[in-house]
């Protein structure tokens, strides 16, 4: 393996946090629009809790991935910030529009109308920027965006990624964090009946995310014939389909018997095999059919200082990620523990009795 292969592997686990983590604060923003029945508002505190923590440094993942782009793959980065930059911007809008509303509607009460808008924001934002951030991945896919001898791209700036195989993908990336966050959701909940809302919404949405993927691969065969050939006809293919299956699978039954946290597990892997499949289907391009891995490198100095300066990152920001989880994880399940052990009624303030010494 070549050190720009080595920097565009490093580039896909990035992206396999990226979705782990931060698609599944995606996926709390769509229960939070879609909370119904006489616990909606718990279902809504809920996914304020699970998120306070940490919706800011799941975005982490997404900084280093654009930091290996635009530092290790210069010309890619270029070719997909000019050719995709309509549904980047979107992504980019809504990634901002989800943030600041979720701080804003903290400030007024569950009645409040300021509040009750910004929390519509909030979860709309939620939906539509996983939305777009699959379609991004499905035209990078799909052969659209060519690339001129000067390095420009001579298709235009809607016809790459207007598509039915892109916006495929973004009903895939939207199904599948909704169901990240539904089954990390079932453990998240102290309380047992809030655990079967979101037990319920987990197998909707693995349900969701089976079609939706047998969608984007079936359209995929028109749509990305090269990465269809790639994704089926490789030796790796069988493997990792079967395995994907499988997986997922064993989410949906796990959760069927109420073994959350294994659940919990193999939801992870499942849509994380997904993102493996596709960086392994693309090999060995970044933005097929016209930019390679060894075409759009960087010079190999700049590349292994990249690898290096990610090691370090990853010493550093790595135990810190994990401390920020135990630490505000343990405090919400506290919290949630402490409100469910609040009585509903003001106890009865105990008068003085009429023979007691003043």
């Amino acid at each position: 393996m070549t050190g720009a292969e080595l920097l565009a592997a490093t580039a896909l686990v990035a992206l396999v946090a990226y979705v782990l983590l931060a698609g599944a604060d995606f996926g709390g923003g769509v229960w939070d629009l879609l909370a119904t029945g006489p616990r909606a508002r718990e279902q809504r505190r809920l996914v304020e809790q699970a998120l306070a923590p940490v919706w800011e440094a799941n975005h982490v993942w997404l900084i280093v991935l654009v930091v290996i782009l635009f530092t290790g793959f210069p010309p890619a980065f270029a070719v997909i910030s000019t050719a995709l930059h309509i549904p980047l911007m979107l992504v980019l809008l809504g990634i901002v529009l989800r943030g600041s509303a979720f701080v804003f509607r903290q400030y007024g009460g569950q009645e409040d109308r300021a509040a009750l808008r910004w929390g519509r924001v909030f979860a709309v934002a939620s939906v539509v920027t996983p939305v777009f951030l699959g379609v991004t991945l499905g035209a990078i896919t799909a052969e659209g965006i060519r690339v001129g001898p000067d390095g420009v791209p001579t298709t235009g700036f809607v016809a790459p990624w207007l598509g039915a195989f892109p916006f495929s993908v973004g009903l895939l990336a939207l199904a599948a964090f909704a169901f990240l966050a539904a089954t990390y959701l079932t453990v998240e909940a102290e309380d047992e009946a809030l655990r079967d809302d979101f037990r319920r919404r987990a197998l909707l949405a693995g349900g969701a995310t089976a079609l939706a993927a047998a969608l984007a691969g079936g359209l995929a065969w028109r749509g990305a014939p090269r990465f269809f050939g790639a994704l089926t006809g490789s030796t790796w293919s069988l493997p990792v389909l079967l395995g994907t299956a499988a997986v997922l699978g064993g989410a949906l039954e796990a959760l069927r018997r109420r073994a959350f946290r294994p659940a919990r597990v193999l939801a992870a892997a499942a849509v994380g095999l997904v993102v493996v499949g596709w960086g392994l289907a693309q090999r060995p391009y970044v933005v097929a059919p016209d930019l390679t891995v060894a075409a759009a490198a960087a010079p190999p100095h700049v590349v292994r200082l990249t690898l290096w300066l990610l090691l370090v990152a990853l010493i550093v920001v790595g135990p810190s990620l994990y401390v920020l989880l135990r630490v505000f994880k343990a405090q919400g399940a506290v919290t949630q523990r402490e409100a469910a052990e609040a009585p509903s009624v003001a106890p009865p303030i105990e008068r003085p009795r009429e023979d007691s010494a003043p």
